[in-house]
C-alpha cells in the first residue's frame, strides 16, 4: 500500500467547530452528517406542527371537532340509555318471556305438522295401487256402459 500525504487522500476528513480541531475517518463523519440531518429534520417538522396546531386552534376547528365528539357521545348515551329502558320493559311487562313461549308453542306445532303430513303421505302411497286400479276399474266400466 502506498502512504497518502494528506488527511482526504487517506480516507478522512478534517472537521472543524468552534472549539476544536479534529481529524476523523469518512465513516464516522458520514454518520455525525446524518445525525445533524436528522436533528434538522426534528427541529423543522417540530416547527409545522406547532405551526399546524397554532392555524388549527386559531380557525377554531379543534373547538368545532371537540363539540361534534361531545354531541356524538351524548347522543350515543341517551341512544344507550333508551334500548337500555325498553329492553328493561319489555322484560318486566314478560313480552320477551312470551314471544321465548309462542315460539316455542310454534315449533312443536310445526313438527306435529310434519308428523301428520308424513303419515298422511305414507298413507297415500300404500292406497295409490288400490285407487289405481279402483280407477281403471270405473273407466272401463264407462267406456261400457257407453257403448251399449
Amino acid at each position: 500500500m502506498s502512504s497518502s500525504s494528506t488527511p482526504e487522500e487517506a480516507g478522512t476528513y478534517v472537521s472543524t467547530t468552534a472549539t476544536t480541531n479534529m481529524t476523523v475517518d469518512a465513516d464516522t463523519q458520514r454518520t455525525v452528517d446524518s445525525i445533524k440531518n436528522i436533528a434538522k429534520n426534528i427541529r423543522e417538522a417540530s416547527s409545522r406542527i406547532r405551526d399546524t396546531v397554532r392555524t388549527l386552534h386559531r380557525s377554531g376547528a379543534i373547538d368545532e371537532l371537540t363539540q361534534a365528539i361531545q354531541e356524538a357521545m351524548f347522543a350515543t348515551r341517551d341512544t344507550t340509555q333508551e334500548i337500555s329502558a325498553t329492553a328493561r320493559d319489555l322484560r318486566e311487562r314478560g313480552i320477551i318471556r312470551d314471544t321465548a313461549g309462542a315460539i316455542e308453542e310454534t315449533a312443536i306445532a310445526a313438527k306435529e305438522t310434519a308428523e301428520t303430513v308424513k303419515g298422511s303421505a305414507q298413507q297415500v302411497k300404500k292406497a295409490a295401487p288400490k285407487t289405481a286400479e279402483t280407477l281403471r276399474e270405473l273407466s272401463s266400466k264407462t267406456r261400457k256402459t257407453k257403448k251399449n
